[in-house]
């Protein structure tokens, strides 16, 4: 082989090379991108997972927060009817001592 054979072919050969690493440095990028987006995609679900699950806990809560206030309200209404029922003789009977105190005065 000549010196000329010699220098072609390791011309050759760098620039295979050179092809080489611009298409490994393109997959690279290219597979950097995929990565980045899938990762963009799977924290979107995420996080549209999390709401919607936060959106469903929130609801049960309120719903169970309704339910209790109804309950309480409705024990609250009874006790109070039970106040007023009770109340009614001694009505009659305290505006009675009002009526003896003003006129023993």
């Amino acid at each position: 082989m000549g010196r000329e054979t010699v220098l072609k072919a390791i011309r050759n050969a760098e620039n295979k090379a050179k092809e080489t690493i611009s298409d490994a440095e393109s997959q690279a990028s290219e597979i950097i991108t995929k990565a980045r987006l899938a990762a963009t995609e799977i924290i979107q679900s995420g996080r549209s997972d999390s709401e919607s699950n936060s959106q469903g806990m929130i609801s049960e809560a309120r719903g169970l927060a309704e339910k209790e206030a109804k309950k309480v309200s409705k024990d609250g209404d009874t006790s109070i009817n039970s106040i007023h029922k009770g109340s009614d003789g001694n009505r009659e009977k305290a505006v009675k001592i009002v009526l003896d105190a003003f006129r023993s005065n």
